[in-house]
């Protein structure tokens, strides 16, 4: 019926015979204030993802005034709306929070009005929301009290778009105890801001960087235990505060920001085939949940009680956002959490084992040894401790890059006699237990 009356007035980017495609942008705009930045459509709810939603409501604004060819028609107005809203990035703003109900001020401050963003939460900024009691207990059934402080941190540090605190979270546990919770409340607290996917995609698809434009967070909630062939895309996003690269299939690529952060939950660590160095882990908190309780009830409707605290839950986030902010962007992190990523680095690098081993080296002012009698060493120890060994290029490299760590000292000057020298390092020497090879 109301197609009807439309039709029975004619709009004014219709003269009867065809559709004037500026005139219908202009019109089409002046109900639907739109930005469009890289492709991707904008309004002061921030990023409309589907532009088949929009084509949608071309369709049926034209449908009773273009009797042929409809479908190709709303393509075409849909590319020239692309154009006629085209706009730069929007700058983020770290001092504020677009909500659903207005704009949190990190001051303190809230207004009501909303202004074009590159995320607007789903969720309502309320002051006076209750406690969220539910989370809070479930939260401490999940982590030790010290590990908790610095979950809230980092769940604050998501809801701003920054990276300065240059960290990515793991979540670990043996399965079962409910950490996948956790994300259902990110998305209840984040929506279309936040995407899942796999950290192992993020590194090796080129394409997967583009995906997270806009976005505040990616969550991997079965994080693979596969090591990672190459680090360098997760360092660097995990860092960034320039433009970077992002690729897009059949297109151009294009320089962008991005802020999005990480959260892995998994069965284990983030390790990588190569990268052995603290660079890569310095970028993670690694947390460990605490064993499910055998009479622990399993609740199906946990998720739904939780993401009914919302509310709540935000502002206990936001409490965590104001102390790191406070702290310069230094996180919380326990003994337990420090002792985790050093168990990490072990893992993924068991040099750093046998550099803490006895009996096959000793770090000793005034020694030396070459590159190979300490690789012969290192081997020797892998083999008695059922490691594999790393390559000599890597093993060679580790000391390079931790002299002042231990105390070392490169040089291409020891001496084999006979006027021969060698590659090694002077403040360490090997020693052979009785029965060792040499």
């Amino acid at each position: 019926m109301e197609k009807m009356e439309q039709a029975s007035q004619p709009e004014t980017w219709f003269d009867g015979n065809k559709v004037n495609d500026v005139l219908f942008c202009e019109d089409f705009l002046a109900g639907h204030p739109m930005k469009c930045i890289h492709g991707t459509f904008f309004d002061v709810n921030g990023a409309i993802g589907d532009a088949e939603q929009i084509k949608a409501e071309i369709y049926y604004k034209i449908a009773p005034y273009v009797t042929s060819g409809i479908a190709k028609k709303a393509t075409t107005l849909l590319d020239a709306l692309r154009i006629r809203c085209y706009s730069p990035p929007i700058p983020y703003q770290t001092d504020r929070i677009h909500v659903a109900n207005g704009t949190y001020f990190l001051s303190g401050d809230f207004s009501s009005q909303k202004e074009f963003c590159m995320n607007r939460l789903p969720v309502r900024y309320a002051p006076d929301a209750p406690e969220p009691s539910q989370w809070l207990s479930f939260v401490g059934q999940l982590l030790e009290p010290e590990d908790i402080i610095t979950l809230q941190e980092f769940m604050g540090y998501m809801l701003q778009p920054t990276t300065k605190g240059q960290k990515m979270m793991i979540v670990i546990g043996k399965g079962g105890e409910g950490k996948s919770r956790i994300g259902r409340v990110l998305r209840a607290l984040l929506g279309d801001s936040m995407n899942t996917g796999s950290i192992q995609k993020v590194e090796v698809d080129r394409f997967a960087r583009a995906d997270l434009e806009w976005k505040l967070l990616m969550l991997d909630d079965d994080m693979k235990l596969e090591a990672l062939p190459q680090t360098n895309n997760i360092k660097s996003i995990v860092t960034l505060e320039d433009k970077t690269d992002l690729e897009r299939k059949g297109r151009q690529s294009e320089q962008g920001y991005l802020c999005v952060r990480f959260i892995c939950f998994g069965n284990g660590n983030l390790g990588s085939l190569y990268d052995r160095s603290y660079g890569f882990f310095r970028r993670q908190i690694v947390l460990t949940v605490k064993e499910r309780k055998p009479d622990r009830k399993y609740d199906p409707f946990l998720g739904e009680k939780l993401i009914a605290e919302a509310e709540g839950i935000f502002l206990w986030c936001l409490e965590g956002l104001h102390r790191l902010i406070d702290n310069g962007y230094s996180f919380t992190i326990s003994k337990r959490a420090e002792d985790n990523l050093t168990k990490a680095m072990q893992d993924g690098n068991n040099i750093i084992v046998f550099m803490q081993s006895e009996g096959y080296i000793r770090l000793e002012k005034g020694t030396h040894a070459t590159s190979k009698q300490l690789y012969g060493a290192y081997g020797q120890w892998c083999e008695d401790n059922l490691e594999k060994p790393l390559g000599e290029r890597s093993f060679s490299n580790f000391l390079r890059q931790n002299e002042d760590k231990y105390k070392l000292t490169y040089t291409n000057n020891i001496a084999l006699g006979n006027g021969k020298t060698a590659r090694g390092f002077k403040g360490i020497h090997v020693k052979m237990r009785t029965g060792e090879r040499h």
